[in-house]
């Protein structure tokens, strides 16, 4: 049923893919800050590296599904997620950047 559900060409699919895999990824990066920092001052990550290796994690089901599988509407949903997240990011974070 799992299998059926993932594999398949949608739109649909494409977005849920594209916010839950950058929301997982974030959330190990925290568990893994938790597990190896030494403190609250000892940072192993900023939080806009953090956001940035989860936003672009988002490229590896983008190419799952647009070389392996060639599912172009779940790839454009994916991709289409990972836009805007970026753009979400630069706007938030821009003043961060730039110091």
């Amino acid at each position: 049923m799992i299998r059926k559900f993932f594999n398949r060409d949608s739109w649909i699919l494409g977005i849920i893919l594209g916010i839950v895999v950058p929301i997982l990824i974030f959330g190990l990066l925290a568990i893994f800050e938790l597990l190896f920092s030494n403190g609250p001052d000892d940072k192993v990550f900023r939080l806009s590296t953090r956001i940035v290796i989860a936003v672009f994690c988002n490229l590896i089901p983008f190419r799952h599904y647009m070389i392996k599988l060639r599912f172009d509407k779940t790839g454009r949903g994916i991709l289409l997620d990972t836009f805007i997240l970026a753009m979400v990011f630069f706007i938030f974070f821009l003043d961060d950047l730039t110091a």
